[in-house]
């Protein structure tokens, strides 16, 4: 049987988000501030496509594509799969 991973804390999904963005732009992970656009990175819509379904692979979740859009940051893009996720969670669910 195949059991969901716990959902990342905050700290861990920004960090792999950090991470992902740094391998796009081919810089250090350090270098990116989580509270610039992705597109100060030089991330098009291309990469926000490829980051979209990393994310879709990562965390078991479907994703509208234009969702590196619509939370341009990786701070906003985060909050946003945090949420995601609890509701998805079955802690998450209104009683």
């Amino acid at each position: 049987m195949n059991t969901p991973e716990p959902a990342p804390s905050d700290t861990e999904l920004r960090s792999w988000l950090r991470a992902r963005v740094a391998h796009y732009a081919q810089l250090d992970a350090a270098a990116i501030d989580t509270t610039a656009t992705l597109t100060t990175y030089g991330l098009d819509s291309v990469y926000a496509l490829i980051l979209c379904g990393d994310i879709e692979d990562h965390l078991g979740l479907a994703l509208e594509p234009t969702v590196a859009w619509d939370h341009p940051t990786i701070d906003a893009l985060a909050g946003h799969l945090e949420e995601t996720l609890a509701q998805t969670s079955p802690s998450g669910e209104s009683r």
